[in-house]
């Protein structure tokens, strides 16, 4: 049996737009990159259908709102940190007091 092979996404575009320029037949761009015709068709309906997704501008609120969820994380590890660290303090000054 023949071993599943995996193709990069950008392998995947360059054929894509081979497909979609037209320049060479499907059966040329199928010999020469070795990948069957029917995952060309794929591939190439793939990146017709999501060819808008290109041009959409960048989200930055999001972007935003994950920098903001990161820093509130950032602060509740510093506090557990915190707590952990004086607890920590507290136990060997009693550890103390009662091996004395």
């Amino acid at each position: 049996m023949k071993k599943q092979r995996t193709f990069t996404s950008a392998f995947k575009a360059k054929i894509a737009l081979e497909l979609v320029k037209g320049a060479k037949t499907m059966q040329q761009i199928s010999k020469d990159s070795e990948v069957h015709t029917t995952q060309l068709v794929k591939w190439k309906n793939t990146l017709v259908n999501n060819a808008s997704t290109v041009f959409e501008k960048n989200d930055t609120d999001q972007i935003s709102k994950l920098k903001l969820e990161f820093a509130e994380k950032e602060r509740k590890y510093h506090e557990i940190i915190g707590k952990q660290s004086m607890e920590i303090e507290f136990l060997k000054k009693k550890y103390e007091q009662y091996c004395d």
